[in-house]
């Protein structure tokens, strides 16, 4: 063996295959400290979920930029006796602003100009801008008193993403890949579809480190499907390299790898072997799963004319239902187009209408196949928006600022009541108040759904046991069915 090859992680993964490791594990449990397990070969780990669940798998449609609470669900009818009056003092209390608008000399109310109504038996408000939403309000579950300490775009969907304001920790996605696995094993567990609304071209853009997975194995990242040219990036043989070929390609590099990690011990070798095979799987799986030639008009119809563009926010929410009943795990749609500072009515109503139909159209697609009982559908957003106007405010034309103390969210399906709303905010929808539910609370009670115990879903790295959560979080029990 070459010198070089005795490194500290060659020491300690060659010790980790002897009996220490069983006699760790021995002391772990005796003393009541949980050992971080090896998940299973068919995914997931051994004795999850905690509990029997609700939900067997999330389509998170997560909605980059900040949408407006105010223009879309948390109604505020006595506003509009208050146009252009100087939000007061009492209600700012001297909270953190932007850098965007911190410097303003004065702090105009800007009441929605769009109409609301209640629907459905529960009675719920919704903007004139959601008129398809508007029909299945009865099945969602809204949380208005949504509410996060990052304030800027990037801590903030990174906040929503990993349970931590700074880079670098796994996302939920990826931590219910190592948790629980998948339930089809020629698709990943964790796929992420991203689109661009029409409301603002220019808003923020989204990494992909949003969706990985931090300090886990690599096998938990997010597979990233694309709307132009090859689905996911090298799901085709080059040219002059058939299935056969590939596939004898493949089991020599495996047994290479193997032999390598028989001598090195790094689990990365291991994730490697894995993926090979995935990727195998992929080149017949994904194929048939985005061919929706064969779907009938009327579901094309119920989404939408844009569901028959790839890449729209319609297309994915349909290819988000077909992977859902294929058994993946977590689905994510990052739509990107909800930063409206300024001209906020000229830009919402496309980004709102983007939406509208798809969502609607996607939980009662799901509840007609017999799948929104154990899906569980989550909407929102990093933050609000102000209700002050960011810039000049005119009759006709306002703009608004990042706002984290309140906003709006909603879930359905899986293990989630339905027609309730939850939380509220004070008379200018600028804090909260009753019933807070923070990211923390969020995750917590999504894993609840599932059958996991967030303070038990744990992985061991640089000596500390990390979770979604950190060391917060609690399951809001009046969400639950």
């Amino acid at each position: 063996m070459n010198n070089l090859e005795m490194t500290r992680r060659y020491f300690f993964g060659r010790a980790a295959s002897g009996l220490g490791v069983a006699a760790l594990g021995s002391l772990l449990s005796e003393s009541g400290v949980a050992a971080t397990a090896t998940p299973s070969p068919a995914g997931g780990l051994p004795g999850m979920p905690h509990f029997a669940p609700k939900a067997k798998r999330v389509i998170y449609l997560f909605q980059s930029g900040g949408p407006s609470q105010l223009d879309l669900f948390d109604y505020k009818p006595e506003l509009s006796d208050r146009f252009g009056t100087e939000l007061p003092e009492s209600v700012r209390r001297g909270q953190r602003l932007t850098g965007m608008t911190a410097t303003q000399a004065s702090f105009p109310t800007a009441p929605t100009k769009y109409k609301f109504a209640q629907h459905g038996q529960s009675g719920a408000w919704v903007s004139e801008l959601l008129p398809h939403f508007a029909n299945v309000v009865d099945r969602v579950c809204f949380i208005k008193s949504m509410h996060t300490e990052a304030i800027n775009h990037d801590p903030a969907v990174t906040f929503f993403q990993t349970g931590f304001q700074l880079a670098g920790r796994p996302s939920i996605g990826a931590w219910l890949a190592y948790g629980l696995g998948s339930d089809n094993k020629d698709l990943p567990a964790f796929v992420v579809m991203v689109s661009q609304g029409s409301g603002n071209p220019a808003d923020q853009p989204l990494y992909d480190r949003l969706w990985g997975s931090g300090f886990l194995p690599t096998r938990y990242q997010g597979v990233k499907f694309r709307s132009i040219g090859d689905p996911v990036l090298h799901i085709n043989n080059p040219k002059g390299l058939d299935s056969s070929a590939r596939r004898s390609f493949i089991d020599d590099v495996v047994k290479l790898n193997q032999m390598k990690l028989e001598e090195i011990g790094d689990p990365e070798i291991e994730t490697r072997i894995a993926q090979y095979e995935m990727a195998y799987r992929m080149q017949s799986s994904v194929p048939e799963l985005i061919d929706v030639s064969k779907e009938p008009a009327k579901v094309f119809e119920s989404y939408g004319p844009d569901s028959r563009k790839p890449g729209t926010f319609a297309a994915n929410c349909l290819l988000a239902r077909r992977l859902t009943e294929r058994g993946v795990r977590f689905v994510q749609l990052f739509h990107r187009g909800w930063d409206q500072h300024n001209k906020l009515p000229e830009q919402i109503p496309g980004q709102a209408r983007d939406v509208d139909q798809p969502c609607a159209a996607l939980l009662n697609d799901l509840k007609e196949r017999g799948l929104l009982e154990d899906t569980l559908v989550v909407w929102g957003g990093e933050f609000g928006r102000t209700v002050y106007c960011q810039g000049k405010l005119t009759p006709a034309d306002y703009g608004r600022d990042h706002h984290p103390r309140c906003f709006t969210m909603w879930m359905a399906g899986g293990g989630i009541k339905p027609g309730i709303t939850y939380g509220a905010t004070d008379d200018y929808s600028y804090n909260i108040a009753e019933n807070p539910v923070h990211v923390h609370d969020l995750h917590a009670t999504i894993l609840h759904c599932l059958g996991i115990d967030h303070l038990r879903l744990t992985f061991k790295y640089q000596g500390r046991h990390f979770r979604l959560t950190d060391v917060h979080g609690k399951v809001v029990n009046e969400l639950l069915a």
